[in-house]
């Protein structure tokens, strides 16, 4: 069983959502279950709350669905009992094992990019459902994280 999760957060607008990306995550790193610092940047937002209305890859409309478990973001990197793989890089073909992707909830994901030079701080890179059949199985057939 997965560790506690907030509810969905729901907010009145798009900018009020972006200020609470930046209130929470932005001020300094979450520290995951297994003491890897999370850094976040405000530009972020618009990658990460934002899809693809004409699914081209131009992420052209903010996304309720996920801005509503912008929250869960944390509650993620802390749980122990998230399933944890290697990350795809799309542009090379390949998995990476320096971009960890924790699995909750049966589809939540969130990637973080390890540094190099110091494995105990991280980056994110994005948080998303895998709300479709060939993404979820991409993900449940990468590689374990070491």
């Amino acid at each position: 069983m997965s560790a506690e999760f907030p509810p969905l957060l729901i907010l009145s607008n798009e900018i009020a959502y972006e200020a609470h990306f930046k209130n929470k995550y932005c001020r300094g790193p979450v520290e995951t279950f297994d003491g890897i610092q999370v850094w976040f940047r405000p530009d972020k937002f618009q990658h990460d709350f934002f899809e693809s209305s004409q699914r081209n890859g131009l992420k052209d409309r903010f996304s309720p669905k996920r801005a509503e478990r912008m929250d869960w973001i944390e509650a993620t990197l802390k749980d122990p009992l998230a399933v944890l793989k290697q990350g795809w890089i799309k542009s090379e073909q390949r998995y990476d094992p320096m971009r960890r992707v924790a699995i909750v909830k049966g589809n939540y994901i969130v990637v973080i990019g390890i540094n190099v030079r110091n494995p105990k701080k991280a980056n994110f890179i994005t948080a998303y459902l895998a709300d479709t059949p060939r993404t979820f199985n991409q993900i449940q057939g990468a590689p374990s994280w070491l």
